[in-house]
């Protein structure tokens, strides 16, 4: 089969493989699409390395038909969430992180969720004990991340502030249906989550950037808000004020995804399945997808992601 990994320095290549054989508790998926994500560009640029028994391709998420598994899963089109090997025809995921791909959304659609769907899922409502009715700060509104978030939240009763870098993006992200959106570049973004806020701050916020960020999220968390890190692309260390989170009894937590066990990542794909999926089901949550490359175009894929143009999911379409 025909696979991508990352050529050593810097960049991306074709190679041959032969294809995998599904395990116990496991299916052989011909995959039709692969969603792209920033930890396939930190892996890309060696800062991010496969967890032990993860292949060297590229692709934390796939959809396409099981071709080798239980019984009953053969001849199912899923996605699902993979430690690697999205970047190809073939893949192995773990069977109990598959999810059934429903009539309401293609087969790139699926292939653009399960990462987004689960990191928003863990870390904004099980992290993040998000309610009916409670504000959160998403930054990177128009990423994959930003876009589920914005979504998700819609369904379930939130009231969504994103962060952008452009006008543009942040009129995308009214669109989607943000209750605000902040021009970081152009605007303190602390001032303007009290704004909207009328000055009571929000519940949550869910945080990639890290760094400097950090104490400014801080500062726009109401008493008792929750402080998530996900990602942090400005640096990972910080400096914070403990008494400032004694005395607003703030939460600081955060977590990561790929190194999690099959075991976790199957309790959450329960619950997705039973408490999310519907809406899919429905046509009422579908990702929103900025571009498709083919599968040799990998590299102008993550050239997109890199130069910070996407509005939504970059997929690469593999086949059928």
């Amino acid at each position: 089969m025909q696979a991508i990994i990352a050529d050593g320095e810097g960049g991306l290549t074709m190679v041959e493989r032969p294809v995998p054989r599904a395990g116990p508790g496991e299916v052989l998926v011909k995959v039709a699409a692969a969603g792209v994500n920033r930890p396939d560009v930190l892996q890309r640029r060696g800062m991010y390395p496969p967890p032990p028994g993860a292949p060297d391709v590229l692709g934390l998420e796939v959809a396409g038909g099981v071709v080798a598994g239980p019984d009953e899963l053969i001849g199912t089109d899923v996605c699902a969430l993979v430690a690697g090997g999205g970047y190809a025809e073939y893949c192995v995921a773990p069977v109990g992180t598959c999810l059934r791909v429903p009539e309401a959304i293609s087969l790139v659609e699926a292939a653009a969720m399960p990462e987004t769907l689960f990191t928003v899922w863990v870390n904004l409502f099980e992290r993040g004990f998000a309610a009916d009715g409670d504000w959160a700060l998403v930054h990177g509104g128009t990423s994959g991340i930003g876009t589920m978030a914005i979504s998700l939240g819609k369904l379930f009763g939130l009231k969504l502030i994103v962060t952008c870098g452009t006008d543009e993006k942040c009129a995308r992200a009214i669109a989607l249906g943000a209750d605000a959106a902040i021009n970081y570049r152009t605007q303190d973004f602390v001032e303007e989550v009290h704004r909207v806020t009328n000055r009571a701050g929000v519940n949550i916020v869910v945080d990639m950037v890290g760094g400097d960020y950090v104490p400014r999220n801080l500062a726009c968390l109401a008493e008792e808000g929750r402080h998530v890190s996900i990602a942090v692309q400005r640096g990972a260390s910080a400096e914070i004020q403990i008494f400032d989170i004694m005395r607003r009894r703030l939460t600081l937590t955060g977590s990561t995804l790929r190194p999690r066990p099959v075991e976790f990542k199957t309790m959450v794909a329960d619950e997705i399945a039973r408490t999310v999926w519907p809406y899919v089901e429905g046509g009422r949550l579908r990702p929103v997808i900025d571009a498709t490359f083919p599968l040799g175009e990998a590299n102008a894929a993550h050239e997109r992601m890199e130069a910070g143009e996407n509005i939504g999911k970059i997929v690469l379409e593999v086949g059928q």
